[in-house]
């Protein structure tokens, strides 16, 4: 799924349990009024907002919240996070249907956001007339603007990818380990890592030891570099025909199939255990991973990783706030989103727990730009994974099940790093798959 649909984002602090969010988003009541808006509204004089969140958007996590409340003594905001995007997602879609139970603001996923876009934007406040929302990325709102250019949301976070990779065992396997120099191992051209893992496996004494996670990774990293990866902009499904997923299904088929991965998918269990103990060299990493990544490998790691800049820039993951156009509290609402999107707010999210940036004007500012992570050797990723921000193509074309058709693609080169499936059985496969979920 994108940011792997579960959405554990950076590192799931303060989050609430799975199973407890599914108890606290499904069992939401309605409004004040018993009607189909949500938990929000005024009483004594003061204006209560409800907020519908997952994974670690950073708001309650770096006191954005509480600032607001304070700033704003008549505001009370109550927030719900749920730690599994996919726990979240489904609640949300039986509210959206049932038109109750709602929060006044909801946290929308890239996956999920033309879906929405498509099928419930009556069901959202329009944003577009908003003061102050033109500071965005110039395709971070169309991701989730309607037909009828109703936007429905407002940006959060962006994910610019870079590639993650083990000092120590680059060194081992007699590889450099500058990350410049490492950089221009695959420098323009995905093949290019590849034949750089390939030259790791030959060099490499450890057969514990392989040189990416998992073809799945590469496999995002590749269609996320191009404006259009499952479906066209009309809404057909294009993926069989779209060169960007024939290639990167194939170059992934290649690296799943001869051993140069370790067959862990990204999130997925073993996957964590793998950054602690060196499992893999390498990891295809958005800048929202950087944060898991640092907790799970953990502090005896502290140094051994660095990013180094990928081969072609692309985008894997965002967000978006929403507010249902029924809220009782909705031009309350409507700032309280502006505000925690506003460019001041996202560049303090980004100092806190790295969400990188969708506003331009918090791109630019010295903050984000001369960042580094000391737990990635001091890796200036505010460089990184800004120029990274800077290649990813203007147009960003989203379709319906988008995360559900990555999910799919994702199984079927589990079929060959695991099964041992050849290419052509396991698209087969994966495209019988696409065919049941989207028909």
């Amino acid at each position: 799924m994108d940011r792997a649909r579960k959405l554990l984002r950076t590192r799931v602090v303060a989050a609430v349990s799975t199973a407890a969010a599914l108890g606290l988003v499904v069992g939401c009541s309605g409004g004040p009024d018993g009607g189909g808006g949500t938990g929000g509204g005024v009483k004594d004089g003061k204006t209560t907002i409800t907020m519908g969140l997952f994974g670690v958007m950073g708001y309650k996590e770096t006191g954005l919240l509480d600032q607001y409340m304070k700033e704003n003594p008549n505001v009370r905001i109550e927030a719900e996070v749920a730690g599994d995007e996919q726990t979240y997602y489904t609640a949300l879609q039986t509210h959206l249907a049932a038109g109750s139970g709602l929060k006044d603001i909801q946290g929308i996923e890239i996956g999920r956001a033309k879906e929405l876009a498509d099928t419930q934007a009556a069901r959202f406040a329009d944003l577009s007339g908003v003061e102050g929302a033109d500071h965005f990325l110039p395709w971070k709102l169309s991701q989730v603007t309607a037909k009828d250019d109703k936007v429905i949301g407002f940006g959060t976070d962006i994910g610019p990818m870079a590639v993650c990779y083990r000092k120590d065992l680059f060194a081992q396997a007699g590889l450099p380990t500058d990350r410049d120099e490492v950089a221009k191992l695959w420098e323009g051209d995905w093949s290019k890592y590849v034949e750089a893992g390939k030259d790791f496996k030959k060099g490499n004494k450890n057969d514990k030891v392989a040189f990416m996670d998992s073809a799945s990774g590469l496999f995002n990293a590749m269609i996320y570099g191009s404006s259009e990866q499952f479906y066209d902009e009309s809404g057909e499904l294009v993926y069989k025909d779209n060169p960007a997923v024939t290639e990167a299904w194939q170059l992934a088929a290649e690296a799943g199939g001869t051993g140069l991965t370790a067959k862990l998918r990204q999130f997925q269990p073993g996957w964590d255990p793998g950054l602690a103990n060196g499992t893999f060299a390498t990891a295809v990493c958005p800048a929202w991973m950087l944060g898991h990544i640092s907790e799970k490998a953990g502090p005896a790691n502290k140094g051994k990783w660095d990013v180094a800049k990928a081969p072609k820039g692309a985008n894997w993951g965002g967000s978006f706030l929403g507010v249902i156009d029924k809220s009782p509290v909705k031009e309350e609402a409507k700032k309280l989103v502006a505000w925690l999107t506003a460019p001041e707010q996202q560049e303090h999210v980004f100092k806190k727990i790295g969400n990188f940036p969708s506003s331009q004007e918090a791109l630019k500012a010295p903050a984000v730009v001369e960042a580094k992570s000391a737990y990635f050797n001091d890796a200036p990723i505010g460089k990184i994974f800004g120029q990274a921000a800077q290649e990813i193509p203007d147009k960003q074309v989203l379709g319906r099940k988008d995360g559900t058709i990555k999910d799919i693609f994702s199984q079927g080169l589990t079929l060959i790093e695991s099964q041992n499936k050849s290419p052509d059985a396991a698209w087969k496969a994966t495209e019988e798959r696409i065919e049941k979920a989207t028909g």
